[in-house]
């Protein structure tokens, strides 16, 4: 599975260089001079970062081969892509990426089914686990009080909803 690590933005001043949406939680060592990155859509190939820096809390990339402002302009909205295959476990028990969450089924400690986990949205209140139930989606704050037990290798997670959650 891809997982998107950044997306290319406008171009910043008139040397190739462009400011990147950063999507991953580990952007200084994705973005790290030398590393090479797949692109979304994979046509316009790999990019290799020459340079990257932080400028006013953005990130501020060169890729190697884009020269000029024109240059890109034309990777300009390219979304930067990692197999999920290649990123290492993580050493936190508590910590999980997106990718192992969503398909994971939400059920309750008596073990009734609230459906699917379809996507996680990080906000600045915290993560939230996206269900979708009888055909429409519920948010869940994926915080320990209503979510105290993640089992991927189980395919699961228990949920204490908040009163009212599931009521339709």
């Amino acid at each position: 599975m891809l997982l998107v690590v950044g997306r290319i933005g406008r171009a910043h001043g008139i040397r190739g260089d462009v400011l990147v949406e950063v999507r991953t939680d580990e952007p200084d060592e994705r973005f790290a001079a030398g590393s090479v990155l797949v692109t979304d859509p994979a046509d316009a190939g790999p990019l290799t970062v020459a340079d990257a820096r932080w400028h006013s809390g953005k990130l501020v990339v060169r890729f190697e081969g884009v020269q000029d402002r024109n240059g890109a302009e034309k990777i300009r909205g390219l979304n930067l892509v990692v197999d999920s295959e290649d990123l290492p476990p993580s050493d936190d028990p508590d910590e999980f990426h997106d990718y192992e969450l969503v398909g994971l089924t939400a059920v309750g400690t008596d073990g009734a089914e609230f459906g699917s986990v379809v996507d996680v949205i990080h906000s600045a209140a915290g993560e939230i686990l996206v269900l979708s139930f009888d055909g429409s989606e519920r948010l869940v704050p994926f915080v320990r009080e209503i979510v105290p037990t993640v089992d991927v290798p189980g395919g699961r997670v228990v949920i204490v909803p908040p009163e009212g959650l599931f009521d339709l």
